[in-house]
């Protein structure tokens, strides 16, 4: 078939009368998901993945391959099973980065406590994966990963179904991980949580970068406050991570101009 033959279309029926209350809240969920880390200057052209577990089964959502993250819908993100195999997929030539896969398989495979996972390669967070010292709890936000923080070495581009083991042992029961010399990923039991870590996690990144290119000395604060801080930030400590701010954040979407099929809508 030539290129120009090709269905490479962005216009996606509904699924929602098609699929169960909870996958479509999921769908709904992952989709704004995907438009917040666009809003808030995460992406990367067409490139990583956001992947959410459909509740009360083994099958997971995830993006076309080709698709812009302020183009993707509830009903065109792709239903696959834990190998990556696709159960479901819109009528498009569209199909889904198998090789990028490998990373979130191997956490969701690993950790069935963990509804969504985030993959990033921002310019902060490339930058912060690429100094030996990760990141330093040199602001409050980044206080909040101390002890709370995995690191992977760099394997080359994540295509070996071996390295999954890997991945998942790095990563342990933590929710947040930086890639060496390559980006940033967070994990979490909901949607919700999971952009709210990666909003920090990111934000860490861009704080450090900051500050370093400033020149000056750099201020650690005690390593007593450092735990102490770490603390106070974790989930269930005070308050769940997400919830406050994903309310105030789909609030946010809905006010910014839509195209058609956006989220909140049917499609």
């Amino acid at each position: 078939m030539s290129e120009a033959n090709l269905n490479y279309t962005t216009d996606f029926v509904s699924v929602r009368d098609r699929v169960s209350p909870q996958e479509w809240k999921t769908r709904v969920e992952l989709a704004a998901c995907y438009r917040l880390v666009d809003s808030f200057g995460m992406t990367d052209l067409i490139y990583n993945h956001i992947t959410a577990r459909i509740p009360g089964t083994e099958h997971l959502l995830i993006n076309l391959y080709g698709l812009l993250y302020k183009e993707i819908t509830a009903s065109s993100l792709v239903k696959i099973d834990l190998e990556g195999n696709i159960v479901w997929k819109p009528e498009t030539d569209y199909g889904i980065n198998r090789s990028g896969y490998v990373i979130h398989s191997a956490i969701h495979e690993a950790r069935p406590d963990v509804s969504c996972i985030i993959h990033t390669h921002t310019r902060a967070g490339m930058a912060v994966a690429s100094q030996k010292n990760g990141l330093l709890p040199l602001t409050q936000t980044s206080i909040r990963f101390v002890d709370h923080l995995a690191y992977h070495a760099y394997e080359g581009p994540a295509i070996d179904l071996a390295e999954r083991e890997r991945l998942a042992h790095d990563l342990g029961p933590h929710d947040a991980m930086i890639l060496r010399n390559h980006g940033l990923l967070t994990c979490g039991a909901t949607i919700a949580q999971a952009f709210n870590t990666m909003y920090q996690l990111e934000m860490s990144c861009r704080g450090q970068i900051d500050a370093m290119a400033g020149g000056g000395e750099l201020m650690l604060p005690s390593q007593e406050v450092l735990q102490r801080t770490a603390h106070l930030y974790q989930p269930g400590t005070r308050r769940p991570y997400g919830v406050l701010e994903w309310h105030a954040l789909m609030r946010l979407l809905k006010v910014q101009e839509q195209p058609p099929g956006f989220p909140p809508h049917d499609s």
